[in-house]
C-alpha cells in the first residue's frame, strides 16, 4: 500500500502548535525557530488545501478542520513513536555477559543493579568475577580480551582495574578509588578506644593478600608513614587470602583495614563501618568499562554503558 502523506516535520509542528496554541511555544519544544514552525504549518495547509489555524492578533485558534484533524495526527505520531521504541527495545534485548574484578562486583556493582534490571527486564545479565580483570600495577598495556567470539548472539564486556590501555577496545573510565582506614564502630569505644592513629598500636591490622602482586593499593607501611605513626609493625596482624574475608572480619570488629572507599560506602552509610580518620590515600589506577570494538555499537552495550557511566559519575562527584 502506498501512503500519500505530508512531511513528518510539518505534522509534528502542527501537533505541537495545536497543543500549545502558540507557534513560539511549539518552536521551543521542537528546538526550531517560530518562523520555521510557521513555514511548516503554512506548507501543510497548502498541501491539505485548507487552513488549520485562525491567526488572531495575539493568539491562535484551531479551525474546524484543524480540530477534526488533531486527534488523528496525535494518534499517528504516538503510534510511530511506539513502533520505534519497540524496535529499539527488541534490538537491545538479549544476554549481556559482564566480567569484573571480584570486589567490584560484590561490593559495588551488585548494589546498583536492581535499578538497571527494573528498567531493562528485556536484558539478561550474566555476571562473572575474575582477578584476570585486574592489571599488574606495572603493566603499560594489557588487553586480556583474546578468545572473544563476536559472531555469537551473546555480547561480552569487561570492567577492569588498571591504567586504561586496552588495544582494540573502547574504554570509559568509571572512577578512581580512594583508600581510607575503616573499622567497626565498636572499636571506637571500650577498653582500647581508637581515637587517634597512634592507637593502632593496640589494634589488629587486617591484610588482604588475595591480589597483592596485581593491585597498586596502599599498604599498612605507607598508611602508617602518612599518618606519622611509629612503633607499629606494618606486617603484624591477621592476613587473608580472600578479600571477602577481610570485609567480613572488619565488619565483625576483628581489626582495622585499609579499604577502597567506593567499595565500602554502603556499609559506612548503614553504620556498620566507620572511617575514624581523615587520612585519604589516592592512586592513579582506576576502574574502566572495556568493550571490544567489534561489539561496541550494539544497542545492548549502549544501554548498559549509558546506565553504568551515570552510576559511576555519582562516585566521581563525591
Amino acid at each position: 500500500m502506498t501512503y500519500r502523506l505530508p512531511p513528518l516535520n510539518s505534522l509534528r509542528a502542527f501537533e505541537a502548535a495545536a497543543r500549545h496554541l502558540s507557534f513560539k511555544d511549539a518552536s521551543e519544544e521542537l528546538a526550531v525557530t517560530p518562523t520555521a514552525i510557521s513555514h511548516q504549518i503554512r506548507g501543510l495547509e497548502e498541501y491539505l488545501g485548507f487552513l488549520l489555524f485562525h491567526r488572531l492578533t495575539r493568539a491562535l485558534d484551531l479551525t474546524r478542520e484543524g480540530r477534526a484533524m488533531l486527534p488523528k495526527v496525535r494518534e499517528g505520531l504516538e503510534c510511530f513513536a511506539a513502533a520505534i521504541e519497540s524496535t529499539r527495545l527488541h534490538e537491545a534485548a538479549g544476554r549481556l555477559l559482564i566480567t569484573t574484578p571480584p570486589a567490584f562486583a560484590s561490593r559495588w556493582l551488585i548494589r546498583h543493579l536492581p535499578a538497571f534490571t527494573a528498567e531493562h527486564p528485556e536484558i539478561q545479565l550474566h555476571m562473572a568475577a575474575s582477578v584476570e580483570t585486574i592489571d599488574a600495577h606495572d603493566a603499560s598495556g594489557v588487553s586480556g580480551l583474546a578468545g572473544i567470539d563476536v559472531r555469537d548472539d551473546e555480547t561480552e564486556l569487561f570492567i577492569r582495574f588498571g591504567r586504561g590501555h586496552y588495544d582494540g577496545c573502547r574504554v570509559d573510565r568509571l572512577f578512581v578509588p580512594a583508600y581510607a582506614l575503616v573499622c567497626s564502630p565498636r572499636l571506637l569505644f571500650g577498653m582500647r578506644p581508637l581515637n587517634v592513629p597512634s592507637d593502632l598500636r593496640r589494634h589488629n591490622l587486617l591484610h588482604d593478600e588475595s591480589i597483592m602482586e596485581l593491585m597498586d593499593r596502599p599498604t599498612w607501611a605507607e598508611w602508617l608513614q602518612v599518618a606519622g605513626v611509629s612503633g607499629v609493625d606494618p606486617d603484624a596482624g591477621t592476613h587473608f587470602s580472600d578479600s571477602g574475608l577481610v570485609h567480613a572480619a572488619v565488619i565483625d570488629g576483628v581489626g582495622v583495614a585499609i579499604a577502597s572507599i567506593p567499595l565500602v560506602e554502603a556499609e559506612v552509610a548503614a553504620g556498620r563501618l566507620v572511617m575514624p580518620f581523615d587520612i585519604i590515600i589516592r592512586r592513579t589506577q582506576a576502574y574502566y568499562l572495556v568493550v571490544p570494538e567489534a561489539v561496541a555499537d550494539r544497542p545492548i552495550v549502549n544501554v548498559f554503558r549509558t546506565w553504568l557511566l551515570s552510576e559511576a559519575a555519582q562516585v566521581a562527584q563525591k
